[in-house]
């Protein structure tokens, strides 16, 4: 079972500490002939931010639906609360929040009206609801447009109303599906502050998104394609994962090398492989402590002419578009 904790030596994770809040043991889903999961195994405990990264149309929106019990697997088993989802009572329902990505409000209530119905559904006492429901106003900048009617609210507005809701009886549990889409930067970090916060407070958010570089603010990532996970590893763990080791980056004062050097630094057993860029190559190595000073020899002793050898951070988008490329095709491989 695919569990949430650093892996051991770059394989299967290890079983995670504390109590679990969500339990996914080879969960499948077909639609007709569409499979849209694929023996999905996940464990999450209680206190962490889960980030669900993948291509639109993996997976991630029926995997949030099926733990929230609006979507029955078609194979393998789902607890959520230790309860089966589909099987929840009014007091489970009562722990979890759900951000779904299609609006979901009422167009013909204002903004504090909207806000005000989700608050009494929940049966939020009146004394506190005033507060309450300024708060999240506040966090979402929406109070200046309170008294709006939310048909007249753009989409961004009424993705950040919709977010306000989720939080309104301030769930232990929380799936937010894409809860940053169409917010500005500043603003974007604002929720994440938030998320931050509420995550030390003991609450357990799953973020399904594509803003792959919104895996930083995650303390794990699952990464999903065509239906499956492929791994969970904590955002430090992604680059060698991606890549197969450490990454350095060699820089020729030319600009090129010739291709007898290149295919020499291939043959020495430390080096995992070599890509060419505009100025250089990216050559993946077992440790970058180590093997960068022997990458910089090797060219050196061959009288290559180097404006630089460093160790290279790859951003996100490099390391999700490297990931769903290596995995995918060793999960091709092994299914071979």
């Amino acid at each position: 079972m695919q569990q949430l904790a650093p892996p051991a030596a770059g394989t299967a994770p290890l079983p995670p500490p504390g109590e679990p809040i969500i339990t996914v043991n080879g969960v499948s889903k077909v639609y007709g002939e569409q499979r849209a999961l694929n023996d999905i195994n996940l464990v999450v405990p209680r206190g962490v931010i889960v980030g669900v990264i993948g291509p639109s149309g993996c997976g991630k929106t029926t995997l949030i639906r099926t733990l929230t019990g609006i979507e029955v697997p078609t194979d393998g088993e789902v607890r959520v609360f230790g309860v089966d989802p589909a099987h929840f009572r009014i007091r489970e329902r009562t722990r979890f929040g759900y951000m779904p990505q299609l609006p979901v409000l009422f167009p013909n209530l204002s903004v504090w009206g909207n806000l005000g119905f989700i608050a009494s559904v929940y049966g939020m006492p009146l004394r506190h609801r005033k507060r309450r429901l300024l708060e999240l106003l506040e966090l979402v900048d929406l109070a200046p447009h309170r008294d709006k009617q939310l048909a007249d609210c753009s989409g961004g507005m009424q993705r950040r109303l919709t977010l306000a809701a989720t939080l309104v009886h301030e769930p232990e549990l929380l799936y937010l599906d894409e809860p940053t889409a169409g917010v500005d930067p500043i603003l974007r970090e604002r929720f994440w502050g938030h998320f931050r916060a509420l995550r030390d407070q003991g609450k357990t958010i799953v973020v399904p998104t594509q803003y792959v570089n919104e895996a930083v603010s995650c303390d794990v990532v699952a990464v999903m394609a065509a239906g499956r996970l492929l791994t969970v590893q904590e955002p430090s763990g992604l680059a060698r994962t991606a890549y197969g080791g450490d990454v350095v980056h060699v820089q020729f004062a030319g600009g090129w090398v010739r291709g007898e050097e290149l295919a020499r630094l291939r043959t020495f057993d430390f080096v995992e492989s070599i890509t060419r860029t505009d100025d250089g190559i990216l050559a993946v190595v077992h440790s970058a402590d180590r093997d960068t000073r022997r990458v910089r020899e090797h060219f050196e002793a061959a009288g290559v002419a180097l404006s630089a050898v460093e160790p290279y951070e790859p951003t996100y988008d490099e390391m999700f578009v490297q990931l769903i490329a290596r995995l995918t095709t060793t999960e091709e491989r092994s299914a071979a």
